[in-house]
C-alpha cells in the first residue's frame, strides 16, 4: 500500500481538485441546491434514490440543502466496498495507516474555514465556533495517528517452551453514524479510532448536517485507499439498512437515546456489537461558598454555548439556597446581555437553533415548566424572526417532574432549582435516566471528592463546566449509551481480543 513519490504527487493534485469541487457545492453564503452523491470505493457515486430530505437555512428559514436519500442498494454497495478493502487495510503497517491519518488531518485543518462556514449554514452554529470545531477534528485525526501506534496486545507468563500472547485485532467493517450538533469532532474521533486500528468504515452523517458532514468525510476518505472509508448520505432508513447488514461487525453511533436503543436491539439480534453515546440531561450543582459571578458564568457557558445544543450542555441547575439569589441575578444579567444575531458575525453570542422542530421542543418544555410554577426571568419564548431563533432563557423554581427537568431539551435554557443542602443537590443531580456528565462547583474539597465518587455518570467535572486533558476515557451510564466514546479505551473498543498459544512442533524422528 506504499505509494511511489510520483503517484503521491498526482494523487495530491487530484485530491485538491476534488476537495475544491466539494467545497464549491456549498458556497459560504448558503446551502447547495442538492446533495446527490455518495463516496464509495474511492470515488463519488451519484445517488439514485427518489426520496429526499429538504432542509431550511436556520438563519432565515429560506430553502437549504436537498439531500437525496441513500437506497438500500447503495448501502449494500458501500458495505461491499468496505468488506473488500478490509483484508489489505488490516495488513497495512500501523505506520502506513498513521501516515494516511496525518495526511487527512492536514487536509481537514486547511479546509477548516470552509468547513466552518458550511456548518454554520446548515445548523446555525456560530461561525467562529464551527471553524474551531473543524480544527478540533483535525487534531483528533492527528492524535489517533500517534496514540494508535501504542500497545496492540500483551505477552503472557506461560510455559518456557511456548509463547503466549493476546492480540488486538480489528473488528472488520465498522458503521459510524454521527449527529448534527457537533458533527466534525464526533465523526473524526470515531473514524480515526476505527481506521488506525485497521477497520474499514461506512459512515452516515446526520441528515440535519449532511453537507458539512459529507464534506469532511470526503476529505478524510481522499487520503485513504479505495474502500477503506465509504460515505452514504441519507436519513433514518438509510441508517437502519446499514445497521442491519450482517457484514457490519460494530456499529458506533452518537445521537439520540431512542435511536441508540433501536440500534442496540437490531445489532444485538444478529450478534454484532455496539458503541453508543446518546442523550444527556446534564446537571450542574452550585455549592454554598462559591463566587456568584463565577458560578453564573459557568452556568451560562454550559447552558448557552451552541444554543444549548451540545451532548454535554448544562440542562439542570441546582443552586444552594445560601447563594441562589446572587447566582440567579448574575445569570439573568448575563443572559439578557447576550447578543443573539447573525452567526457569521464575530460579535454574536448565540446563533439560531438547528431547525423549527428543535425550536418547538424547547418552546414546549419551557411553556410547560412555566405553567407548572417556574418563574421566567429571562427569555422564555421564540424571538419571532424568520428562522429558528430562541433567546438565552433563565427559569427559577423549576418543578422536578416537568419535561424541562427530566427529558433532553437541547436548547439555550438554564432551568434553576434551589436546594437546601449539598446532600439534596447531589441526590437530585444524580437522579434520572441519563448518565452522560455532571458538573459541581464547590470550594469544599470533601464535597468535591464525594461528587466524584457518588455521581453515577460518565464524566464528573469539578469547578469547570467544560475541559479535560487529552486521553481521558468515559463510559456513559443508563440511557446515555454504552462503551467508551473517546480516549485510549475507544481504540480498545475498536478491536477484538485473540489469545494465541504457540509451541514449536517436534522435529521428525526426534526422541
Amino acid at each position: 500500500m506504499t505509494q511511489s513519490p510520483s503517484r503521491t504527487a498526482t494523487r495530491t493534485e487530484q485530491e485538491t481538485s476534488t476537495r475544491q469541487e466539494a467545497m464549491a457545492a456549498h458556497p459560504a453564503g448558503g446551502a447547495p441546491a442538492r446533495l446527490a452523491e455518495h463516496w464509495i470505493a474511492g470515488g463519488a457515486v451519484p445517488a439514485s434514490g427518489e426520496r429526499t430530505v429538504e432542509r431550511r437555512d436556520p438563519r432565515d428559514g429560506s430553502p437549504g440543502a436537498v439531500v437525496v436519500v441513500g437506497t438500500a442498494g447503495e448501502v449494500d454497495r458501500a458495505v461491499a466496498a468496505a468488506w473488500e478493502a478490509r483484508a489489505a487495510w488490516r495488513r497495512a503497517a500501523p505506520a502506513e495507516r498513521a501516515t494516511a491519518l496525518r495526511t487527512a488531518a492536514a487536509a481537514v485543518a486547511k479546509a477548516a474555514p470552509d468547513l466552518g462556514r458550511s456548518l454554520t449554514a446548515s445548523t446555525g452554529r456560530l461561525e467562529r465556533q464551527a471553524v474551531e470545531s473543524a480544527e478540533v477534528a483535525a487534531s483528533l485525526l492527528q492524535e489517533a495517528a500517534t496514540t494508535g501506534l501504542g500497545a496492540t496486545g500483551r505477552t503472557l507468563a506461560g510455559a518456557p517452551s511456548a509463547v503466549d500472547v493476546v492480540r488486538r485485532e480489528p473488528h472488520g467493517v465498522v458503521a459510524v453514524l454521527t449527529p448534527w450538533n457537533d458533527p466534525f469532532p464526533a465523526a473524526a474521533g470515531l473514524l480515526a479510532a476505527a481506521l488506525i486500528t485497521g477497520n474499514t468504515v461506512v459512515h452516515k452523517p446526520s441528515e440535519r448536517s449532511a453537507v458539512p458532514g459529507w464534506q469532511m468525510a470526503r476529505i478524510i476518505a481522499e487520503a485513504l485507499p479505495p474502500g477503506v472509508l465509504n460515505v452514504v448520505n441519507g436519513d433514518g432508513e438509510t441508517g437502519a439498512a446499514l445497521v442491519a447488514d450482517e457484514r457490519v461487525a460494530l456499529v458506533a453511533q452518537v445521537g439520540s437515546s431512542a435511536t441508540g436503543r433501536r440500534i442496540a436491539t437490531a445489532v444485538g439480534a444478529r450478534g454484532g456489537r455496539v458503541l453508543l453515546e446518546n442523550g444527556g440531561k446534564d446537571p450542574i450543582l452550585v455549592d454554598r461558598g462559591v463566587d456568584p459571578r463565577w458560578a453564573a458564568e459557568q452556568i451560562a457557558t454550559g447552558a448557552f454555548t451552541n444554543s444549548g445544543q451540545l451532548c454535554t450542555s448544562v440542562e439542570r441547575v441546582y443552586v444552594h439556597e445560601e447563594v441562589a439569589d446572587a447566582v440567579v441575578a448574575e445569570l439573568v444579567r448575563i443572559a439578557t446581555g447576550m447578543r443573539v444575531d447573525d452567526p457569521s458575525d464575530d460579535g454574536s453570542d448565540l446563533g439560531p437553533m438547528v431547525d423549527d422542530a428543535q425550536l418547538e421542543v424547547v418552546d414546549r418544555h419551557v411553556r410547560e415548566a412555566v405553567a407548572a410554577g417556574a418563574r421566567r426571568l429571562a427569555g422564555g419564548e421564540p424571538l419571532g424572526r424568520d428562522g429558528a431563533w430562541y433567546p438565552p432563557t433563565v427559569l427559577d423554581g423549576c418543578p422536578d417532574d416537568v419535561e424541562l427537568m427530566v427529558e433532553e431539551t437541547f436548547g439555550p435554557v438554564a432551568a434553576v432549582r434551589r436546594v437546601g443542602s449539598f446532600d439534596e443537590g447531589l441526590a437530585l443531580a444524580g437522579a434520572g435516566r441519563y448518565g452522560l456528565a455532571a458538573t459541581v462547583l464547590t470550594p469544599h474539597m470533601g464535597h468535591a471528592l464525594r461528587a466524584a465518587d457518588e455521581l453515577e455518570v460518565g464524566t464528573v467535572k469539578i469547578n469547570a463546566v467544560f475541559g479535560g486533558a487529552p486521553g481521558g476515557s468515559a463510559d456513559p451510564r443508563r440511557d446515555s449509551g454504552a462503551g467508551a466514546g473517546y480516549g485510549p479505551d475507544l481504540l480498545a473498543a475498536m478491536t477484538v481480543l485473540k489469545a494465541v498459544h504457540l509451541e514449536a512442533a517436534p522435529q521428525p524422528g526426534a526422541a
